[in-house]
């Protein structure tokens, strides 16, 4: 039995709840459940730090709730760009390369919000609390 204790099954968007990251302009909100993972990004519009890479071991499907996403998805020489607006959704199945992202702000707060799903969780961004 849980108990009352949801600390660990109820989550909050406040402002605090993301860490920064390693790459200016990044902070994220990590979810973790068994076998699915919920990373929550608040991207600076025009931040860099995007690279073709690659998920050997994971599936990711990523919506844009705010802002918008200009990136590279599929074969790791593909030149082709994406476009995708709040509310699209992209799927990256395993070895699929993607990246290579410009980062568009939204008018109000000039983040980029995206969250990823990713299955199953990626150990590396396992939270650690």
């Amino acid at each position: 039995m849980l108990g009352d204790d949801l600390s660990n099954l109820v989550f909050f968007f406040e402002d605090e709840g993301f860490e920064e990251t390693d790459r200016p302009g990044f902070r994220r909100r990590v979810m973790d459940g068994e076998q699915t993972q919920l990373c929550f990004w608040r991207i600076s519009g025009g931040a860099e730090g995007s690279y073709m890479h690659k998920h050997d071991e994971h599936e990711q499907l990523g919506i844009i709730f705010r802002g918008a996403l200009d990136f590279r998805i599929g074969a790791e020489d593909t030149q082709e760009r994406t476009y995708l607006n709040k509310g699209d959704v992209y799927i990256a199945p395993k070895g699929v390369w993607h990246g290579d992202s410009v980062f568009v702000g939204d008018d109000e707060l000039d983040e980029c919000w995206i969250l990823d799903i990713f299955t199953p969780p990626r150990d590396d961004l396992r939270n650690k609390a």
